[in-house]
């Protein structure tokens, strides 16, 4: 007998649909996984075989074989053996004739029988709906997050045996468990605010600016200068998540298994990888399946490089195209992937290896210059924001808090999604160069003192767009329609030699 069912599997954090046909037969007892399975496919013939018999089902003891369709794209992790033992159920006469038709279903199975929850499940309902799946069976954990695709019923099976009674019709299909409780900002939210930080005007000017046009951050200082305590005050005064970016985060932290039980991502992500991170943890990679780096993580949120010069050279240079083409392309021998990476460096390192260039430097010549190769020149003009920053004065009167801070961001933002709703871009930093002058126009004088500042610091094309960029957010912070000498010079200021 045969019998066949939709599933789905991941390539990078898109869905791929696959046929699960089973096919049992006479002769000597047996299992095989055909159509490029890996390690993890492979094996569930054990957990299929174990989850059957715990449920108090039969296994046939003929010849059975498995095909993953299309035969010539490699299947990964261990989703599909809850379509497996569906599909089996039902080539063994154990379900009846047309039960499957229409369905898909997606898990893990432990050896109880029990279904466990996969990554990556809004990718793949979505994928299973664009392919015309009108009812899909995942996990319990799993439920929430598949009902965010439209058009697709939602069941839940928490056992294969359940699963059976339940498409038998001998049993009703159980609830789906409610979604955990909405996300917090947890303590970044809860215990941080800006107005911790007293003093560093300029910086903390640099961060709002950072925050609502979406432009890479430099902070360059001595220890204890407070570099790190004002970045990690930028989750405080992000402005919130569109639906269409919510989307697009909780789809890239669902494939990363970041999601399981939660649905709809509602904060901007923040990662923050240690300085030992791999150009793989980075950019993305890995094998077999490749997999969406640091950089990816963070898309449509920040990415926080603290300590940036101890990061290997090799792996700060690998994120240089990204920024700036905001999408990461990773070419394989089997596959070709592209992972959205539109997202806010920020980083934090010290002057030189001693930290006190500033103060009192104890570094040779030579140490210092060799400290300051591992940040390439190309790296450090991908930085709209270079700033220097003193210690932090104490005595201090502290500055506005997170919450004003932040409703001038959210103001800034509506004018730019305003500004922009005619163009494929949302903030001012994705415009590109060719662009600002149609988009975002300078007034004759402005655009003047604009071209001499750039011609007086000698800066590359790139440098020269970013303080347009810049200056026209300084504006919108401001909630000015019109940008001033004063933006421009600001955003000048706002971008030093710092190394």
């Amino acid at each position: 007998m045969l019998a066949a069912v939709r599933s789905a599997t991941l390539l990078g954090i898109d869905g791929q649909v696959v046929t699960v046909e089973v096919h049992v037969s006479k002769g000597l007892p047996g299992f095989s996984v055909v159509g490029l399975p890996d390690a993890a496919g492979r094996e569930s013939r054990e957990r299929v075989r174990a989850a059957l018999l715990s449920s108090g089902l039969s296994w046939p003891l003929q010849r059975i074989t498995v095909n993953l369709a299309p035969a010539g794209v490699r299947k990964s992790g261990s989703g599909l053996e809850l379509a497996v033992a569906a599909a089996l159920l039902g080539a063994d006469d154990q379900l009846p004739a047309g039960t499957l038709d229409g369905l898909a279903l997606l898990g893990e199975l432990a050896l109880d029988g029990s279904v466990r929850p996969v990554a990556g499940t809004l990718a793949l309902v979505d994928a299973l709906a664009a392919a015309g799946t009108e009812c899909v069976i995942v996990p319990p954990e799993n439920a929430a997050e598949a009902a965010l695709v439209p058009g697709v019923h939602v069941r839940v099976a928490r056992n294969v045996g359940e699963l059976r009674a339940c498409l038998k019709g001998e049993a009703e299909w159980p609830d789906p468990p409610p979604p955990e409780s909405a996300e917090t900002d947890d303590a970044r939210g809860e215990l941080l605010d800006l107005a911790d930080v007293r003093g560093l005007g300029q910086a903390r000017l640099a961060l709002a600016a950072a925050a609502a046009g979406g432009h890479h951050l430099l902070l360059v200082g001595p220890p204890g200068a407070g570099k790190t305590m004002l970045a990690r005050r930028i989750t405080t005064i992000l402005p919130p998540l569109a639906t269409t970016e919510a989307l697009e985060v909780t789809r890239i932290q669902s494939a990363a298994g970041l999601r399981t039980g939660r649905g709809l991502a509602t904060n901007r992500p923040f990662r923050a990888p240690h300085h030992t991170a791999s150009v793989a943890a980075l950019v993305g990679g890995g094998s077999p399946r490749p997999r969406p780096g640091e950089i990816t993580l963070a898309h449509r949120g920040v990415l926080f490089l603290d300590e940036l010069a101890e990061f290997r050279p090799s792996a700060l240079d690998a994120l240089r195209q990204p920024l700036e083409e905001q999408q990461v392309h990773l070419s394989r021998a089997a596959v070709s992937l592209t992972f959205p990476a539109q997202l806010l460096l920020l980083a934090c390192c010290n002057p030189c290896p001693c930290g006190l260039a500033l103060v009192r430097c104890r570094c040779s010549d030579v140490q210092r210059a060799r400290y300051q190769r591992r940040l390439s020149a190309p790296l450090l003009d991908r930085f709209d924001l270079r700033l220097a920053v003193g210690a932090t004065n104490a005595g201090a009167p502290p500055g506005p808090p997170s919450s004003e801070v932040r409703e001038q961001v959210r103001v800034a933002c509506e004018r730019q999604r305003h500004r922009l709703a005619r163009t494929p871009w949302h903030r001012n930093a994705e415009v590109p160069g060719s662009a600002l002058t149609t988009v975002m126009p300078l007034p004759s004088p402005v655009a003047a003192l604009w071209r001499d500042l750039c011609d007086e610091r000698r800066l590359t094309g790139r440098g020269a767009a970013r303080i347009h960029r810049v200056a026209r957010t300084l504006a919108d912070l401001d909630d000015r329609a019109t940008v001033t000498a004063a933006d421009v010079h600001t955003a000048a200021d706002l971008r030093e030699e710092v190394l």
